[in-house]
């Protein structure tokens, strides 16, 4: 579904051009990471993982930082590497999942890229994340509860503000990678 927003200077936001980063939103185990580095390959851009990049200059994992530091830490951090990245260009970003939660972050990320809120339902969500431990293992909790018991509560508060700052969005339920970069591509591209 792409939700078109015309940018007053002459054209739509969500048409991707060389000096436009494109930012990809949502929830964990959503695709982010494999279908923003498959998308940089497509469109011969650098990729960041704005996740990967914290944890490679904190020389830690995300969940040691929030466990040492605390989530406001964490947060503000992040804030950090949203500023450096999306207001540069020409990249392909994935964020991370609650880079959203800070408005400050939606309004760079929005400013010089088209974002695009990759969007799949709890139960998707759950079953990718037993699948892959890796992931649950490097995130902390968010709620005091499980990873795989909190999906539904923690997407539900946070879906607005995906749909908030997303300029198009791509469901990425029952689709294989190449199929979500192919309606990516498709989305941004279109005239």
């Amino acid at each position: 579904m792409v939700r078109p927003k015309d940018s007053g200077s002459g054209g739509p936001l969500h048409l991707l051009t060389p000096e436009r980063n494109l930012v990809l939103i949502g929830y964990r185990a959503t695709g982010k990471s494999a279908v923003g580095s498959l998308l940089a390959q497509e469109l011969a851009r650098p990729f960041v993982d704005l996740d990967q990049v914290l944890e490679e200059e904190m020389g830690c994992s995300i969940t040691d930082l929030v466990a040492e530091k605390g989530w406001p830490e964490f947060r503000r951090r992040e804030k950090e590497v949203v500023a450096r990245f999306g207001r540069a260009g020409g990249q392909v970003l994935a964020t991370g999942g609650g880079a959203v939660l800070e408005p400050e972050n939606v309004e760079i990320l929005r400013q010089k890229g088209v974002v695009v809120w990759l969007r799949a339902d709890p139960a998707t969500i759950q079953e990718r994340l037993s699948r892959d431990q890796r992931e649950v293992s490097q995130r902390p909790s968010l709620t005091g509860r499980s990873t795989l018991e909190e999906v539904a509560e923690v997407l539900q508060s946070r879906q607005p503000l995906y749909a908030a700052a997303a300029h198009i969005v791509i469901d990425s339920d029952r689709h294989s990678l190449e199929q979500v970069v192919e309606q990516v591509l498709a989305a941004v591209q279109s005239k």
